[in-house]
């Protein structure tokens, strides 16, 4: 098809000349403005060639135009009405080729337009029929310029959205990897240094840090596999790749990430709260992200061994605290980029994040996560009908670290906690 069209471009401009010049040797004496009218229609043999060669479609134009004014002799001031297809096709010029070749095109037009106005116009039209002409050129070149710079500015528009795109994007890697690999490694860092310290006297607990840090390290090895996986997928010169990508973390898993802190030493008690329904995977991403670097903070910077989380599913909004009773930071924004990441997280959720010192002692992380209107309305939906067993919300219970006791657990609290 497109071979078709350019065949049929070119047929065009190539029956343009013949057609123009049938047209005033087939009927020399006839009306000047009837030679007009045919030089201006036979123009639009020529609509497929300007699109792929509008400099070849100019010359075109420009030969048909001085063939009528020549041989109709200028008898009337309407010969030079084809003098407009030359106008329009150089507007075009103007707006899509650069400026150097734009500005050539417009410097031969207007002098062989003025000299056929100045050679082939009676001298009491001379006048009028050169401003007209002027006028006429004056207008398409503007208008080819604007049409130029709203090109250019749309295609400014366009890379800075692209470079905006690539930014975001790799904010949110780093944000991923920070939070995935930072958390893992102060596991590991802490379980490494309870193995030294024990492995002589207490070989069990040696052997039982030793399996904590095979297990982080190797669910970090896999997210970082899946996160690479997803960066070739989406790159088109590496193909596809048809290796599974497990879902993304929520607040489902917050039970395994208790488990995985009560291993680093660091009791976790989570407290739920509120009707615990499906939340927008953006949301619930972020919210246990939160959860894991507050607690990842606990672990490495406050120096103390319990911990309470604290989620509420509201009506409006979810929110998120985190709680401890250690050493807290002199700086609630601290040296590393944890606490950064998640007033980020919030940020892009239209959300509210405060971290800092508690007056009693410690730290605390609260975040309060705006949720969409149709999250908000499933609360609200009728109750189910009769006989119909509720399902309770799921508590985190992990397992006790080997060689220790688990912690007594108060009825109806609804909160587990490892020692």
């Amino acid at each position: 098809m497109a071979r078709g069209h350019r065949l049929a471009a070119w047929v065009g401009g190539a029956c343009y000349p013949v057609v123009v010049l049938l047209l005033m040797t087939g009927a020399p004496r006839a009306n000047s403005d009837l030679h007009a009218l045919g030089g201006l229609l036979a123009g639009g043999l020529l609509l497929g060639l300007l699109r792929r060669r509008p400099l070849t479609a100019l010359a075109l134009t420009l030969f048909g135009a001085l063939s009528v004014v020549v041989l109709s002799r200028g008898q009337s001031a309407m010969t030079f009405l084809p003098f407009l297809t030359v106008d329009l096709v150089l507007g075009l010029v103007v707006a899509t080729r650069s400026q150097r070749t734009s500005t050539a095109a417009v410097a031969v037009a207007f002098v062989l337009q003025f000299l056929a106005v100045g050679l082939f116009t009676r001298p009491d039209n001379m006048v009028g029929v050169a401003l007209i002409v002027l006028l006429a050129l004056v207008t398409c070149c503007v208008v080819g310029l604007l049409l130029r710079e709203r090109r250019e500015h749309a295609v400014a528009l366009r890379s800075q959205e692209i470079a905006e795109a690539v930014t975001a994007e790799r904010l949110r890697i780093a944000r991923e990897l920070h939070d995935m690999v930072a958390h893992s490694i102060g596991i590991i860092a802490i379980q490494a240094g309870v193995g030294s310290r024990v492995i002589e006297t207490q070989p069990a607990e040696a052997r039982e840090a030793l399996r904590a840090i095979e297990s982080t390290s190797r669910e970090t090895l896999a997210g970082l596999r899946r996160t690479l996986v997803a960066l070739r997928q989406a790159d088109p010169d590496t193909g596809t790749g048809s290796a599974p990508l497990a879902p993304t973390p929520g607040l489902a898993d917050v039970e395994r990430l208790v488990a995985a802190t009560a291993d680093a030493g660091v009791r976790v008690e989570v407290q739920w709260a509120g009707e615990r329904r499906r939340l927008p995977a953006d949301i619930d991403l972020s919210a246990y992200r939160i959860v894991q670097e507050a607690v990842t903070n606990v672990v490495r910077h406050a120096g103390t061994g319990n911990c309470r989380v604290a989620i509420d599913y509201g009506v409006e909004e979810l929110s998120v605290e985190v709680l401890d009773d250690g050493r807290g930071t002199p700086s609630p924004a601290g040296s590393g980029f944890g606490i950064t990441g998640m007033r980020e997280r919030v940020s892009l959720l239209h959300g509210r994040f405060s971290a800092g010192p508690r007056p009693e002692g410690g730290f605390r992380v609260a975040a309060r996560l705006p949720l969409p209107q149709t999250v908000s309305r499933a609360v609200s939906q009728p109750a189910p009908q009769a006989g119909a067993q509720p399902v309770p919300p799921a508590v985190s219970q992990p397992a006790p670290r080997a060689g220790s006791r688990p912690a007594p657990q108060a009825p109806g609290t609804g909160r587990a906690g490892v020692r």
